[in-house]
């Protein structure tokens, strides 16, 4: 390529390891816990990113990986038929629900709560309130306006209020944590 200069490898590994972490589980929860979607996301988002990186690296080098990865699903999920299945004779792998702590079983619980939520109400969600992007922000990651970022939102969030998987979540943390799940001093 005439005129392009070539990214520097250590300095994008060095990217990759300070953000990628970070990006692969904002990806986690755009695809629902779909942990290979997941994975599938961060790849093809740091690919683009690699290409673009004489250019961003001196920016905002993650908030434009997460642009191109927010992007990203939203492409997947405009598309139609985009679930591939694929037939195998081996049983997929279920999420561990050995007691591994408080922490676990709620980050367990708002992965399969989000898997509830549609792709967009999902993505405003995670921008929202695991990236902490402002409306204005998010309206202009996902090409939509406040008032629906705003909509969607709401929507989402008596979604999650109601949830089975949250409410069925809270026993077992509680449990867990060893409290006895009174509130405000009442039996």
């Amino acid at each position: 390529m005439v005129g392009r200069s070539m990214p520097d490898p250590e300095e994008f590994d060095e990217f990759v390891r300070s953000c990628g972490h970070r990006l692969y589980r904002a990806a986690c929860l755009l695809a629902g816990g779909d942990r290979e979607s997941a994975e599938d996301l961060v790849a093809e988002a740091l690919a683009r990113v690699y290409l673009a990186w004489p250019r961003v690296r001196a920016g905002d080098a993650f908030g434009y990986a997460r642009r191109v990865l927010v992007n990203l699903h939203i492409d997947w999920w405009r598309r139609t038929g985009r679930r591939h299945e694929t037939v195998t004779d081996r049983i997929p792998d279920g999420p561990d629900r050995t007691d591994v702590g408080v922490d676990a079983a709620r980050r367990d619980s708002v992965v399969r709560a989000l898997g509830g939520l549609t792709r967009r109400e999902r993505a405003v969600v995670v921008l929202r309130y695991y990236l902490d992007l402002s409306e204005q922000d998010i309206a202009a990651e996902l090409n939509i306006s406040v008032g629906t970022v705003k909509s969607t939102g709401a929507r989402a969030l008596r979604k999650l209020r109601v949830s089975p998987d949250l409410a069925d979540s809270a026993p077992a943390v509680l449990m867990v944590s060893g409290t006895s799940g009174q509130r405000g001093g009442k039996p």
